[in-house]
């Protein structure tokens, strides 16, 4: 196992995710800052490309080049193209609370989790150790075809969140956070999801966004440890990220693909990173690139 040491290359973000590799830069959003940016390798030249009044989150592409962004609050799904903004979707009866991260096929199939409670205000209430002894409620997973109908409603995830597609177009593995697990579905060829499985049961973990690397093994944010940790089917460990404060989300990207890059903050709780500035992004040379450009 090789053990790894990122390093903040930007700071001042409020609370990142959705990190994405994407033609030549990294895009991400940033929830409280409430915009969509982009950097260039290194973590300079930052750009607000627009603004997302809901809060955005996740990030994907369509074939035409357009992008999908999520509007947490709203519950909708928005395509931007040439600066103009419309609603992809509109989601709000599928989401137990904020919709949140996305991944798109090279279809334009899209597929959308949402929190399914408020995290924040449960913990709040409850701590740590009730949330953990009393599991919230679960929420779907919708599929979105290419011209934003929903397709599908896939019932009873914890907390679905980050999610990959592989390069064959053949399975989604998504990250359930609640449930410590990473699980996956065969792919339709209409895009919908079947054959749901567990693909791996974590240790500790509450895996938040993930990224694929060019081997089939999943790196995962633990946002509940300053760490990405990259696992293969099974759950084997094969390698881990240490961060200067708790992961969140992670992408591969760079000139070689071989940059991991992690978007972290001291925590997620709303009430205490709306106002400040405390997120970064983070990064580490690792040995195996990523699967593909997103």
């Amino acid at each position: 196992m090789t053990e790894y040491l990122a390093s903040r290359i930007r700071e001042g973000l409020a609370f990142g995710e959705s990190p994405r590799w994407h033609d030549h830069r990294l895009w991400y959003s940033d929830f409280y800052r409430l915009g969509v940016f982009s950097s260039d390798a290194a973590g300079r030249d930052e750009r607000l490309e627009y603004e997302v009044a809901g809060q955005p989150s996740g990030l994907g592409w369509l074939p035409d080049a357009s992008q999908l962004c999520v509007s947490m609050t709203d519950h909708r799904v928005l395509r931007v193209k040439e600066g103009v903004t419309t609603t992809h979707a509109d989601i709000s009866e599928y989401c137990g609370f904020w919709a949140n991260d996305l991944v798109v096929a090279t279809t334009g199939v899209a597929y959308v989790g949402n929190f399914g409670f408020d995290l924040d205000m449960l913990l709040a209430a409850v701590g740590v150790e009730g949330l953990l002894a009393t599991p919230p409620p679960t929420t779907n997973l919708v599929v979105l075809a290419p011209d934003g109908a929903v397709r599908q409603v896939v019932a009873d995830l914890a907390f679905p969140n980050g999610a990959v597609i592989t390069p064959d177009g053949a399975t989604l593995i998504i990250a359930e956070t609640m449930a410590s697990r990473l699980t996956a579905f065969t792919i339709a060829g209409d895009g919908t999801l079947h054959e749901r499985r567990v693909w791996a049961q974590l240790e500790f973990a509450a895996p938040d966004g993930i990224c694929l690397d060019a081997e089939g093994l999943v790196w995962y944010a633990n946002a509940i440890t300053n760490q990405c940790v990259r696992v293969a089917e099974g759950g084997a460990v094969l390698d881990i990220a240490t961060t200067t404060q708790t992961a969140f989300a992670c992408a591969l990207g760079g000139a070689t693909g071989s940059t991991l890059y992690v978007m972290t903050a001291p925590t997620s709780d709303r009430f205490k990173v709306a106002n400040a500035r405390l997120g970064a992004v983070e990064s580490v040379e690792v040995a195996v690139p990523g699967s593909r450009d997103r």
